[in-house]
């Protein structure tokens, strides 16, 4: 029995997986060519990159492993930073954001950060949570859907700003049969993301029980990781290709997107499970490395400064194996 849930777990991740980085690739081709600008692409490609963190997230709580749930999301999101900046940063040598895309990204995602966690802990009711984040998220993707153009034509003072925001912008392709073909395998993949996401956290989950793994490390250490590689290698091509403006815009949308997707929604209507001294580490640990990730790019990420990211994971880890024992 167990052999079979070992193969079960395998098959399902890299279904998954390969699905995952297809939808992503496929996304961003689409993007491009209808001359999306990169901050949008980046939230986009977040989107993509996220389905099979969101799926595993929300299965597990669907099925009452609520601490597995909310440590996919926490592990997601440490990993990502880690992973997207830091080992971006480690392979290019350097990722630079214009100052205008960080400072709005950066807001944006800290200010959706600290109301879930505030949720996670029980601080914040669920709806309270979700209002909060409401009132900041909506604006942003208002005005991403705006786009350059959309926001030139506003009434405010601060167009040129918001303009620059957007990062590189892309000329558009004139043939529809450019972006139909590709928009056209997008719902396939998404359904094969969603049904190996529900057959891997099932079988992760169980081999946890087997194995007398908590709950919570199993999302925090197997399904954070695992489900966080399609998010780590669009971000790495990214910023092999220099659009330092999406890397940013995926890595932080994907953190947010897990929060209010995979915890915040779900929370009012699903019970998110006791809350534990591991889980306020892991909470604590995230939001630091998040302002330490922002403070960084303000003179961009170097090999060094990606090295650090990697070592705060690799902390993160010890920390998580260290309590499991």
């Amino acid at each position: 029995m167990t052999a079979a849930l070992v193969a079960l777990f395998v098959v399902s991740l890299a279904v998954t997986l390969a699905a995952a980085g297809f939808f992503a690739r496929r996304l961003d081709q689409v993007g491009l060519r209808l001359g999306l600008p990169e901050t949008l692409l980046g939230l986009l490609t977040a989107v993509a990159a996220d389905a099979p963190e969101l799926s595993s997230a929300i299965t597990a709580l669907l099925k009452g492993k609520h601490s597995a749930g909310v440590g996919v999301v926490v592990g997601s999101n440490v990993f990502n930073l880690a992973a997207m900046i830091g080992v971006s940063a480690m392979v290019t040598g350097l990722v630079r954001v214009r100052r205008e895309s960080l400072v709005v990204e950066g807001v944006v995602g800290v200010a959706v950060l600290l109301p879930a966690a505030a949720l996670i802990v029980g601080w914040l009711p669920p709806a309270a949570a979700v209002a909060i984040i409401a009132v900041v998220v909506i604006p942003y993707v208002t005005v991403l859907a705006l786009g350059p153009r959309g926001v030139d034509r506003l009434p405010i003072r601060r167009r040129a700003f918001l303009h620059r925001m957007f990062g590189e912008e892309h000329a558009r392709m004139r043939e529809q049969g450019a972006v139909l073909r590709p928009a056209m395998l997008l719902i396939p993949a998404l359904a094969v993301i969603v049904a190996g996401s529900a057959l891997m956290v099932e079988a992760a989950v169980r081999l946890g029980q087997r194995w007398s793994v908590p709950e919570f490390l199993v999302g925090v250490l197997v399904l954070a990781v695992l489900t966080s590689l399609p998010n780590a290698f669009t971000a790495i091509r990214l910023g092999l290709q220099g659009r330092g403006s999406a890397l940013l815009s995926e890595t932080l949308n994907s953190n947010t997107i897990n929060l209010v997707a995979g915890i915040a929604i779900p929370a009012l209507v699903l019970s998110l499970g006791s809350f534990s001294g591991l889980a306020a580490f892991d909470l604590v640990w995230l939001i630091g490395m998040t302002l330490a990730v922002l403070a960084l790019l303000i003179r961009g990420v170097g090999r060094a400064g990606g090295a650090l990211m990697v070592g705060l994971y690799l902390v993160f880890l010890g920390v998580q194996i260290g309590y499991g024992r």
